[in-house]
Formats: C-alpha cells, sequence, structure tokens
C-alpha cells in the first residue's frame, strides 16, 4: 500500500521562451532582400491542478522537481518558433500552496482548480520586427525570456465529510474499519495511526459520504504538541466531526476529561469547529466500565451494536450540511486562479549594490536582450528604448555618474549622463552565466 504523504516541497520552473532569428531574403531576382527572422516560441506554464483521483502528495517527496517545455526558436523565412506546451501537475484535492517563506498563495479545494505556478517566458522577437524607415537591414534580435525555479510548500487538507476526533488509542481505527471498507493498520498501543486513513460509508439506502479517522489528540495538539497541527489541519475541511470517546476500563482518563480536552483543543486551533455538526460517541461498549452523559450514542466496533445507527446518524448530518453548501453556493463551479492584477514586475526600479548600479524589472530586462549587443545598430535601439522606459532618469535621481557600471539582467552597460546608456561601442557586453 502506498504511503500517505500529507506535506511536501515542489521546484517549478516554467519554459523558456525562444530566441528570435537574425535573416534575410536571399531569392534569386531579389536584390538586398529584407530581415525575415522570425519570432522565438513563448515557454510553456507550469500549472497544478486539483484532482479527486490523487490521495496524497507522494509523487512530490522523491521527485520535486517540475519544468514546462522551452519554446522553439525562430528561423528565416518568417517562421515562428512554436509554443512550449504547458506542464499539468496534478495535486489532490484540498492542497494549500504555500511560498517558500510561508505566504499562502493558493486553496485548490474542488476536482478541476487550477493555478498557475510558474510562467513561462516570452519568446524573443525576430530581426524582422525591429525594421523600420531608419533600420532597413536591422542585424540583431531578441533572445528568449529565462526563467528562473520556484520553491513552493504543498500542505493537505483531507476533503472528507466526517472526521472521527479522540485521543490515542480510542478506537477511531476499528471504528472506520466497521463503517467503511478501509482497513487500517490496527494494534493495541497509543499512536497506531501516524497519518489519516479515508473511508467509503455507504448507508442501507445508498447514500455515500467519506469518513476519516485523524491521529489521536493529545493535550497541547493545538500548540504543535505530538505534531498536533499536521493532525489538526485535517480536520478543518470536515462538515461534520464526530468525538470518540473511550468507555473502556483501560482508558487512560475519565470519559468527562477526555471530552473537555478535545472540545479545549479543537477550540484552541480554530474556534470555528466548535460550530460544526458533531457527535459526541462512546466507544467500546461491549467493556464499558461507567457512562457519558453528554454521549449522543454508544457504540462497540469489536460487536458492531449501534453501528447501523451511527452511519444513518451521520448520513444525515452530512446530508444537512451539503444542504447548505448548496443553499450558501459553497460547492460552486471549479475556478482558475490567476495573480492578482499589478504592474510590480513590470516597474522599473534602480538600487545600488556595492559599485555597480543594478535595475530591475522585466520591461529593461528584455530591452537589452539582444542577439548581438556590439552591434551598433542594437546599441541605439537599447539606447532609445531603456530612454523611454525611464531608466536613464531613474540612474540620474540615484545619483550614477558617468563612467559607472550599469547592470540590466545579465548584461553590464556603461553609463553616460548624456542619456545614451548603451550607445558606446564596446561599453555593452554580456557576462556569461546560463
Amino acid at each position: 500500500m502506498s504511503e500517505f504523504v500529507d506535506e511536501a516541497s515542489l521546484c517549478v520552473r516554467g519554459g523558456d521562451g525562444g530566441a528570435g532569428c537574425v535573416s534575410f531574403r536571399r531569392e534569386a531576382h531579389v536584390d538586398r532582400g529584407g530581415p525575415d527572422g522570425g519570432d522565438g516560441g513563448r515557454g510553456g506554464d507550469v500549472w497544478l491542478v486539483a484532482d479527486r483521483n490523487m490521495a496524497s502528495l507522494l509523487a512530490f517527496r522523491d521527485h520535486p522537481h517540475r519544468r514546462a517545455a522551452a519554446g522553439a526558436h525562430g528561423s528565416g523565412k518568417g517562421r515562428h518558433g512554436a509554443s512550449g506546451g504547458d506542464l499539468i501537475v496534478k495535486v489532490p484535492e484540498g492542497t494549500v500552496v504555500l511560498s517558500a517563506g510561508g505566504e499562502r498563495l493558493a486553496d485548490l479545494t474542488a476536482h478541476g482548480e487550477r493555478w498557475p505556478a510558474a510562467p513561462g517566458g516570452a519568446g524573443g522577437r525576430g530581426n524582422a520586427r525591429f525594421l523600420s524607415n531608419r533600420r532597413r537591414a536591422p542585424r540583431f534580435a531578441e533572445q528568449g525570456e529565462s526563467t528562473e525555479e520556484r520553491w513552493l510548500r504543498l500542505e493537505l487538507k483531507l476533503m472528507a465529510d466526517v472526521a472521527l476526533v479522540g485521543l490515542p488509542n480510542v478506537g477511531k481505527s476499528t471504528l472506520i474499519s466497521r463503517l467503511s471498507a478501509a482497513r487500517p493498520k490496527i494494534a493495541d498501543y497509543p499512536f497506531t495511526t501516524l497519518v489519516p486513513n479515508l473511508g467509503v460509508v455507504v448507508t442501507a439506502d445508498g447514500e455515500e459520504f467519506t469518513v476519516a479517522d485523524v491521529p489521536g489528540l493529545i493535550e497541547g495538539a493545538s500548540e504543535g504538541r505530538g505534531l498536533g497541527h499536521r493532525f489538526l489541519r485535517h480536520i478543518e475541511r470536515a462538515r461534520a466531526l464526530v468525538l470518540l470517546i473511550d468507555l473502556g476500563p483501560a482508558a487512560e482518563a475519565a470519559p468527562e476529561s477526555q471530552l473537555r480536552t478535545l472540545i479545549d483543543e479543537l477550540g484552541a486551533y480554530r474556534p470555528d469547529l466548535l460550530q460544526r455538526r458533531r457527535l459526541v460517541v462512546g466507544s467500546k461498549a461491549d467493556v464499558a466500565a461507567g457512562g457519558l452523559p453528554e454521549a449522543d450514542m454508544v457504540v462497540s466496533s469489536v460487536t458492531g451494536a449501534g453501528i447501523a445507527g451511527l452511519s444513518g446518524a451521520l448520513a444525515a448530518l452530512v446530508r444537512e450540511a451539503r444542504r447548505d453548501d448548496s443553499a450558501t453556493g459553497a460547492e460552486a463551479a471549479p475556478v482558475v486562479h490567476r495573480p492578482a492584477a499589478g504592474r510590480g514586475a513590470d516597474a522599473v526600479t534602480v538600487c545600488r549594490e556595492g559599485a555597480v548600479w543594478r535595475v530591475h524589472g522585466r520591461p529593461a530586462a528584455r530591452a537589452v536582450a539582444l542577439s548581438d549587443l556590439t552591434d551598433p545598430q542594437a546599441q541605439e535601439y537599447v539606447a532609445d528604448r531603456l530612454r523611454a522606459l525611464g531608466v536613464d532618469r531613474a540612474l540620474a535621481r540615484a545619483g550614477a555618474r558617468g563612467g559607472d557600471e550599469v547592470r540590466i539582467g545579465a548584461v553590464t552597460l556603461e553609463y553616460e549622463p548624456d542619456g545614451a546608456v548603451a550607445r558606446t561601442t564596446g561599453a555593452a557586453h554580456r557576462r556569461s552565466g546560463r
């Protein structure tokens, strides 16, 4: 049986864009044919998609890297490169996506919901795109945009209708094996269950609902004791709760004390959990040493006493919860999560890094991503483009002086106060890199 994994790291990278082509028409009876270099294709995106057929994050434990296909390079005769195909990465329903720093980025709760984890790079323009009255024969093209790796943190919260909650060794695993076809590992010692078990219950009327056996909670679980946070998060999405209380003579605490501990820990973790529909169920009725006045019913997983009644009661709770969700629109159609609109990636900023001025911003990086920056035409284009983006003004306001090094992406240029950042021959060169 495959191991259940509810936490994993994922490294994603979009496909690099293809490079534009430098080419000129070479045909019989055509004197000095114009530029006809095609554009490079766009790199593919990486999408995370919720899939109900995925049970855990096991696929990412030993193989965390995912990269989309790169775009093809352009070629002569105006032929554009093909775009790289998007990469679909399937994750279980209920997967929460976090940044490396812990920021919550997406919550994929329904089958088909998707989120763009890593965008592909833009394809470079061929030299035909730079034809103008001033440049009749452009001898440069754009490079494809390179992408960067991005580490994400995935956390799975089970999407169960009912969660069985109780202290260690109260009989949750045995109960789920009687309610459903699940066959969890069962032994007579605390913390037998170290990962959640999920089972499907089918009632006598043909109704179906899912039940999760959450590993035993201990006092202080809401503060993280005993991996409490990892266990408690699987309760968050449950429509109903079963607080299972051990009535047997070997119980470590009195039934009233067990119930109080469970309610206190659930309330401390998330107060809204106490507002969920719930049943208080006494277990091990066949060997019960006492009773619990607050119990809604008492069952024995060994003899089967009370199991049918519990199944019917849970089905009624789930039916009511689903009806409420439908009325409030909680079960909406799958959505596509997209990045919030903004100009953060398009803004051009300047900062000092030691003796070098660093220019940040995608438009500036694209402006210098040319195939040959030693070409005078290319230098003239770069100078005009950077001036239009306001890079010269930003450098002047920041205090840059003539002759200072300016780095934009992987390119180093020489700054001149007259606004010709890249006009000086030999001042622009591409750093060795990826």
